[in-house]
């Protein structure tokens, strides 16, 4: 049996163009001889879809296009599409659903079973839990339907026990012989080694094939890595489509050494990049934008920024913007420059000395009583934003902001300034990242492509004379495992702790974490590529009281 998997990209609620690129790609698999096709989890919508799935008149475009694709596929074999789907006697109940499509009709409707209520995944607020999977017949054999999460609870894989609901065991004792999966798993850095790892598992515990078709795009925040996947009933990887692109990966079951096996590189900094290069491609254009600003400072982050821009959009689409003040090094002009070479970018440059002079004088007579502090350094940056907002918006170009994971953690960013943007494209790297990704990036690129002077010089705000990041931050060497600590594995203060970190410095940083968490809610959305990113799937309240008292902590 050939079976393709329909490795897509679709738009949220872009049904017409969703189904043709269904269409157009079932068309490719089966003139290359698949025998039936499947897509990714919620094709036709999108994953994920939100609360517009709580709309009639999305549920009703759902199943009129299910039904013009089924049409319009009538003379290719069985076609397994993932979609929104109500059934039932009452027809209420909504489903996260596949249907087969066959010889123009809806022949069979399957439904997930787990619905994952962690991380990012919300789906019971949406979804009707199936009683069971689904088994269909063809070609002679049994083919088990499940749904992303529904191979993710294989106890045996996971050391747990007790577990209730276990679709692909269930699909096995109907005789299920081969087991499909439509997914939409999102990226994060070293997922897929795991996702490997369980499915290969699973298919040799079972003795099925095992065929996994993923999403791929950039979905607001989300990143899909594609990288679909078939496994023979030995729990052996038979064929692998490309990762980070939109493939069409046929998998011939019988004979398995004519699949085709993608390379996949899985170094950290290769799948960061990949990541953010998709990431900020897909919400520039899927926000209906074609153009992006970057402001240039002279810095690390700015400068990876605007590479990633490059990569994804192409140098035409990116516009560097320079706005030096009297605390700007000569190094950081010259070096803006020399990195806008370098990426084939053009650039404007926009002094703010005269703006900050008119912010001084206006607020003279408020200020007269007290000395100069933040307060100023803000103005600046924000001084900044106004300038690049304004270019935003007379040109129709989407702002970039720039800043680091590890800054946006501790609030070394000003809200309304360097904040701005209507993505961020770093918010969820650490400054360590950032440094690792700036070096390979330039020995992917056989030469400096980011100034080895950028990479090189302390990293600084220039906000006032002399400045640097470690006046406010400890080292980021030292302050990004922390930051690792506490915000993505959830560690307390006792146990930071006893990993060799000083007391005092694991207070203040997690206090500062803490404290900013009001800044961080008004920050633009920002490319997830660790297990746990601020926005989506970590929801805190703005107004807590900080309880990392070390008289308290753990009690």
């Amino acid at each position: 049996m050939r079976v393709g998997l329909l490795q897509l990209n679709p738009v949220i609620c872009d049904f017409k163009g969703n189904c043709e690129k269904i269409f157009q790609a079932a068309q490719m698999a089966f003139e290359a001889g698949a025998d039936f096709c499947v897509t990714p989890e919620l094709a036709v919508i999108g994953y994920p879809p939100d609360d517009l799935i709580l709309r009639e008149d999305i549920l009703v475009q759902c199943v009129h296009s299910v039904k013009d694709l089924a049409i319009r596929t009538k003379n290719f074999g069985p076609l397994l599409v993932g979609t929104p789907w109500r059934s039932g006697p009452d027809s209420t109940r909504l489903y996260n659903a596949a249907c087969l499509l066959a010889d123009g009709r809806i022949d069979k409707v399957f439904s997930k079973t787990l619905l994952p209520e962690y991380d990012v995944f919300y789906e019971k607020r949406y979804f009707a839990s199936a009683q069971n999977p689904g088994v269909f017949e063809f070609m002679g054999r049994k083919i088990g339907v499940t749904i992303c999460e529904d191979v993710w609870n294989d106890p045996d894989f996971w050391g747990q026990t007790g577990v209730d609901g276990q679709p692909v065991r269930s699909l096995c004792a109907e005789g299920a012989q081969m087991i499909i999966n439509l997914s939409a798993s999102p990226f994060s850095v070293g997922k897929h080694r795991l996702i490997k790892a369980m499915l290969g598992s699973l298919s040799a515990k079972y003795n099925v094939d095992l065929l996994f078709c993923n999403q791929v795009g950039g979905f607001d925040d989300l990143v899909f890595s594609g990288r679909s996947m078939a496994f023979d009933a030995h729990g052996r990887l038979t064929a692998s489509a490309l990762e980070f692109a939109e493939d069409v990966l046929v998998v011939d079951t019988k004979n398995p050494e004519k699949n085709r096996l993608s390379a996949h590189d899985l170094s950290s900094s290769s799948e960061i990049w990949q990541a953010l290069v998709l990431g900020t491609a897909d919400y520039v254009r899927k926000s209906g934008f074609n153009n992006v600003l970057v402001g240039l400072s002279g810095g690390l982050d700015s400068s990876v920024t605007a590479a990633v821009a490059v990569q994804a959009l192409g140098c035409e689409q990116v516009t560097g913007v320079l706005m030096p003040s009297p605390y700007s090094s000569p190094g950081s002009i010259e070096h803006s420059l020399e990195l806008a070479a370098n990426l084939g970018i053009k650039t404007h440059t926009l002094p703010i000395s005269e703006l900050m002079q008119a912010y001084d004088l206006i607020l003279a007579p408020i200020f007269k009583d007290y000395q100069p502090d933040v307060t100023e350094e803000n103005i600046q940056a924000r001084i900044r934003a106004n300038l690049l907002m304004a270019m935003s918006n007379k040109q129709g170009k989407m702002l970039l902001a720039t800043g680091n994971k590890s800054e946006m953690a501790v609030g070394y960013s000003t809200i309304y300034g360097d904040m701005a943007g209507g993505l961020a494209v770093l918010a969820d790297v650490a400054k360590t990242s950032v440094y690792k990704l700036a070096d390979w990036l330039n020995k992917t690129k056989n030469k400096p492509f980011i100034p080895r002077e950028i990479i090189a010089k302390p990293p600084s705000a220039e906000l006032r004379p002399g400045q640097m990041d470690r006046d406010t931050l400890p080292e980021y060497e030292i302050l990004d495992p922390i930051l690792s600590l506490y915000i993505e594995k959830g560690s307390s203060f006792n146990e930071i702790c006893a990993l060799g970190h000083d007391p005092d410095l694991v207070q203040k940083i997690m206090y500062m974490v803490d404290r900013a968490e009001f800044k961080r809610s008004q920050a633009p959305p920002g490319i997830r590529i660790t297990e746990k990113a601020f926005g989506r799937g970590r929801r805190m309240p703005l107004t807590a009281k900080c309880v990392h008292d070390r008289s308290t902590a753990d009690s």
